[in-house]
Parts: structure tokens; C-alpha cells; sequence
């Protein structure tokens, strides 16, 4: 006669374990940027000897990112639902064109022009993608390239030039206050208003989202008109320093947000795991990886090839697979 000294598992016991676990990696997971943002400033300390961290330096460092802190809000909105927008570059260029050339009239009438064309542009990306079913990275990709041509046809005999007093606003307390304004909005509104639940609900399953009652078409084309006209507001802070358009005015710049987006731990599906923090962290990471890289006399095409191998190592990290859910 034998007997038997195995245990029978218990699935229940497993399958709570499993979840425990999991909670635990979604924990550790979300402080990956925070940690990830004291790795590269740490690194960055040690290989400039510091100086990354001298008062001049930070002053560069912060004054490069209010324009890309204000679009990166309308950014993060439009990435929390699943979506992309590749045409941030382009808008920002068209914008800041026409805030120059309003601004030979008024600073107000101007203000309102570029916000009303990143608006209107955004309105574009939204027709095509919410109404005609068009994915938004197609959509918005086509939009850029298109934006692209006509920033270089106005400004294809000389740049065009904002008025002589615009450059006087470049003051650091003005930027950063209006900076802060923009960021603090952006929290309130969607951290206490159901905003930023339906926003997190369309990313993680759009179909669930439209039979919880939500409307899905609407919150997508006023996201991306809000997001257009963030863009189109940072297009005054961007001629405040440069006080010009030329056909290059925000080339790249939906790159970087990407890559400022994805540093925050913002995942590229978007959905219930988007936090406010994504677009803070991510942001002053990139200025502070895109500064010590310089500082350390890397050239451009190693700048780029570090910062496409940290982008790869990022996405790989917080894309969200076990959703199965893909970019809209």
C-alpha cells in the first residue's frame, strides 16, 4: 500500500498570487521614470563634472522646455485615449507663422490667431480620424507633411518676422508662470473633472468605453482641438525667443515629445496607466538628456542614435501588451 504526501495547488491561492505579484511590477513600474530622471541627472553630474547643475546651465535647460512643457499637455491628453499626433511640428510652425504676422497689428489679436490655428488644425486631424475612420497616425503624418510644404512656402523669400517688442516677453519669470498656469489646468481639469476618467476609459478599451455611456467621437475632437490649440499657444512662447518663422520652425518636435512622453512612462497605448507625472518627468528628462549629451560633445547623429536607443528600451518598458490594444 502507498500513499501519497502531494498537495493539491489550489487555483484560487495561485491565481491570487498572480495578482499580487502583478500589482507589485505595476507598483515598481510606476516609479521607473522618477528613478529613471535621478539615473540621468546622476550620470550627467558625474560626466560634465557638475557643471550640468550650474545656475547657468539650468536656466538654458528650463528655458528650452516651456514651449515643449505646453504642447506636451495637449500631447499627453491625445496619447491617454490611444492616439498619436505627428503633426505637432508642422502645427506649431504654421502657428507661429501667423502669431508673427498678427503681430505687426496686436499682441492680443495675435495671441488668439495662433491659438485659433492649432485649433483649427486640430479640428483637421480629428475630422479625419473620428468621422472618415482614418487612423490617427496616418491622419495626423499626412497633416504634417502637408503643414510642413506650406511653412516653406511662406517663408520661402525671407522668414517671417514678429514685431520688434515680442522678444521683450522673454523674460524667465514670465515663461515659467505661464508655463506653471498651463501645467496646473491641466491637472485640475483632468484630475477632478470626469475628463481625465473617460480620457483613461477610451485608451483602454474604446468599445467599453461608448457602452459605459460615454461619447467617444465628441471628448476625441474636443481633445484634439484643445490639443491644437495648446500647440497653437506655444507657438507665442516659441516666437518670443526666436522672433522669427523659418521653414524648419518646429521640425522635430513631435519627436521629441514622443520621446519626452515615453521617458515620463507614458504608455504608447495610452489607457488607465497615463499619469499627469508622464508629462513633468518626461519632459525635464529629455531637456536634461538632450543638454548633457551636447555638453559632452557628442555630435548629432550620436545624439540620435542614443536617444532612438533609449525610446526602444522606454517603449519596451511601459507599452501595455497584456491589453492587446494597438494605436487608433
Amino acid at each position: 500500500m502507498t500513499t501519497s504526501n502531494d498537495t493539491a495547488i489550489d487555483p484560487k491561492t495561485t491565481a491570487i498570487d498572480d495578482k499580487k505579484k502583478d500589482a507589485f511590477a505595476a507598483r515598481i513600474r510606476g516609479f521607473l521614470p522618477l528613478i529613471g530622471f535621478v539615473v540621468i541627472l546622476g550620470f550627467f553630474a558625474i560626466a560634465t563634472g557638475g557643471s550640468i547643475l550650474t545656475p547657468k546651465n539650468i536656466t538654458l535647460i528650463l528655458s528650452g522646455g516651456y514651449m515643449l512643457m505646453i504642447a506636451a499637455c495637449g500631447v499627453w491628453l491625445i496619447m491617454t485615449m490611444g492616439c498619436l499626433d505627428f503633426s505637432q511640428g508642422s502645427m506649431l510652425g504654421v502657428s507661429c507663422a501667423v502669431f508673427c504676422a498678427l503681430s505687426q497689428y496686436n499682441l492680443v489679436l495675435a495671441i488668439l490667431g495662433g491659438i485659433a490655428t492649432g485649433g483649427v488644425i486640430g479640428a483637421i486631424n480629428a475630422y479625419f480620424h473620428v468621422y472618415r475612420q482614418i487612423q490617427s497616425f496616418v491622419v495626423t503624418m499626412c497633416v504634417m507633411f502637408l503643414l510642413r510644404g506650406v511653412c516653406a512656402f511662406i517663408t520661402t523669400t525671407s522668414p517671417v518676422y514678429a514685431a520688434t517688442y515680442v522678444t521683450t516677453f522673454n523674460d524667465m519669470t514670465l515663461l515659467m508662470g505661464i508655463t506653471l498656469a498651463v501645467l496646473v489646468i491641466t491637472y485640475v481639469v483632468t484630475r477632478f473633472t470626469s475628463i481625465g476618467h473617460n480620457l483613461k476609459a477610451i485608451g483602454a478599451n474604446e468599445k467599453a468605453a461608448r457602452f459605459a455611456g460615454i461619447k467617444v467621437q465628441k471628448t476625441k475632437v474636443i481633445v484634439y482641438i484643445v490639443a491644437g490649440c495648446l500647440t497653437g499657444f506655444a507657438a507665442f512662447i516659441n516666437a518670443i525667443k526666436v522672433g522669427s518663422v523659418t521653414s524648419t520652425a518646429g521640425n522635430m518636435l513631435e519627436t521629441q515629445l514622443l520621446i519626452a512622453m515615453v521617458l515620463g512612462g507614458m504608455p504608447i497605448n495610452g489607457g488607465a496607466r497615463a499619469r499627469f507625472s508622464n508629462i513633468v518627468i518626461g519632459v525635464l528628462s529629455y531637456l536634461i538628456l538632450q543638454k548633457g549629451l551636447v555638453m559632452m560633445g557628442f555630435t548629432t547623429e550620436i545624439q540620435q542614435l542614443i536617444l532612438g536607443v533609449v525610446f526602444i528600451i522606454m517603449v519596451a518598458l511601459f507599452s501595455d501588451r497584456s491589453s492587446n490594444q494597438v494605436i487608433k
